[in-house]
């Protein structure tokens, strides 16, 4: 069963969105397990202090290498490190859905939550972690980075979506974003459905979201379009 361990200052940040709609629900269902770990609880200074000032100066604090270490350990020694231990950070490699799918395949994520001005880069060495980033823009913390992380691998488990086919015709696949979705009525705001899309005939519909899919992509993302235009041409 997939299993997140997530390790965060703010453990009632959680479940948050992931005990909700599908993903709660396979949750409740115990199609997938989460566990998250007050890294606080695993300080022993004074105030149960987790963060210091910077080595060499500057704004801001950051996360202690001895509190941190201590809960990825209590963390990962029983599964031995199966689990791949990511730290969410904005100058990690950028998330991408070959990544999800090949984390969802696997036993599960240990997820570190950064705050502060992150974590003492010695922390990160030491414990071969992943630095993942899943967007480029800064957040407060890592809590909201690691549901989307979570959340993104576990509608991918087996019996989480109700039709497996919905995720397979989505951005990403192909390195081409989605094509447009319409539904009832005909005419909304004198706004009208695509005629195409009530022919009936599958084969053109097909062929009009795939034309619609390489538009978009092309013009929202050129360096997906490059990338599947070099793949095509393969």
């Amino acid at each position: 069963m997939f299993k997140a361990s997530v390790l965060t200052l703010f453990p009632d940040a959680f479940p948050g969105v992931l005990g909700v709609s599908v993903i709660g629900t396979a949750l409740n269902h115990g199609l997938w397990a989460l566990e998250t770990v007050d890294i606080r609880k695993f300080s022993r200074h004074k105030h149960a202090s987790v963060d210091d000032t910077p080595a060499g100066g500057g704004a801001g604090m950051v996360l202690r290498p001895d509190v941190a270490a201590t809960a990825i350990d209590a963390v990962t020694a029983p599964d031995n490190g199966e689990r791949p231990l990511i730290y969410l950070t904005p100058r990690g490699r950028p998330l991408t859905q070959t990544r999800v799918r090949e984390l969802a395949a696997g036993p599960g994520v240990v997820v570190f939550c950064g705050r502060f001005e992150g974590l003492d880069e010695r922390v990160i060495e030491a414990r071969g972690m992943e630095e993942v980033s899943v967007g480029d823009a800064v957040l407060a913390g890592g809590e909201v980075a690691a549901q989307y992380l979570i959340e993104a691998c576990v509608r991918l488990i087996p019996g989480v979506i109700g039709d497996p086919a919905s995720a397979e015709e989505e951005s990403f696949e192909g390195d081409l974003l989605e094509y447009p979705h319409y539904t009832r009525p005909r005419v909304w705001e004198d706004r009208e459905i695509p005629e195409v899309l009530l022919s009936g005939n599958h084969a053109k519909i097909a062929a009009w979201r795939r034309e619609q899919a390489e538009r978009i992509t092309k013009e929202r993302r050129p360096d997906l379009w490059a990338r599947h235009s070099r793949r095509d041409g393969e």
